[in-house]
């Protein structure tokens, strides 16, 4: 089985061609793909156009058996009631069948006061978190300071990193510059990445984008002990998000002759038990 953890339904960029739910479903056949998550985009700065959490559940119903639906607020929105009324519209996305909250594409700092009001209410509903790191969203310090203080703060979030300024941090030399960069260079052992995903039990991530190809690619040796190391905390997932997408990750995954084990974790098995399929 091979689940996809992190996927979009929709147009995202205005550059792009639509990926329609017929599409996603051929692409999804022609790779052996069994299920997706389908995150929405509801920021100004995730995308060209909003990926609407309404949408992805109606897909999701239609399609029970192909997808799997998270839901998304942004913090910024006029929403009544403050705390109170984003956990009623948030439990209304769960009574629909909603399995996790994000993409979280918001650029405020991730340990912002506004985004923590999302985090409280996930912690109270065992929701967990994934978000999109870089130098414009959910944006952090080298070392990643501000998500280590958030996993401390709500551990009954399971926080999943995704993108640039998290995947750079794989390496322990990666500096405040390096939030938006693919580096290259061979990884510097004891990045925060690897740190928060071995202190922290509530800390995941999902390897999909070029961010989490190039974490893994650019020092293959590291890369196949990080993923034997944290096979339990780590996802499949591609972010196909447009029809001809080059898609990195099939071909990585299978040149690296990781142990069964591991892959089953990585491929299914983790997505299985994290979202209570």
């Amino acid at each position: 089985m091979l689940i996809d953890f992190h996927t979009h339904v929709g147009q995202v960029w205005n550059n792009h061609e639509e990926l329609t739910p017929e599409g996603m479903l051929r692409w999804m056949d022609a790779h052996g793909i069994e299920k997706a998550v389908l995150l929405p985009l509801e920021s100004p700065e995730g995308a060209s156009f909003y990926i609407l959490t309404r949408d992805a559940l109606a897909l999701a119903k239609a399609h029970p058996d192909r997808f799997i639906p998270f839901c998304c607020v942004d913090p910024r929105m006029a929403i009544n009631g403050g705390k109170a009324g984003i956990k009623t519209v948030i439990q209304r996305y769960l009574d629909q069948g909603a399995k996790g909250f994000g993409e979280v594409k918001v650029a405020l700092p991730i340990e912002d006061p506004r985004m923590q009001v999302l985090y409280e209410i996930c912690d109270e509903l065992r929701l967990c978190v994934l978000f999109h790191l870089d130098g414009i969203r959910c944006t952090d310090r080298a070392g990643l300071p501000g998500l280590e203080r958030m996993l401390r703060t709500y551990p009954h979030v399971n926080f999943i990193g995704h993108a640039n300024g998290w995947w750079a941090s794989i390496s322990a030399d990666m500096t405040d510059d390096q939030m938006n960069a693919y580096p290259k260079t061979p990884v510097v052992p004891g990045g925060a990445a690897d740190r928060l995903l071995t202190q922290y039990p509530n800390m995941y991530a999902d390897l999909s984008a070029g961010s989490g190809h190039n974490a893994i690619a650019r020092d293959l040796a590291h890369g196949r002990q990080f993923l034997e190391r944290h096979r339990e905390k780590l996802f499949f997932a591609t972010d196909y998000l447009m029809p001809g997408q080059e898609v990195l990750q099939f071909d990585l995954f299978a040149n690296l002759d990781l142990a069964k084990d591991t892959w089953d974790l990585i491929s299914h098995r983790n997505a299985q038990r994290v979202l209570n399929l």
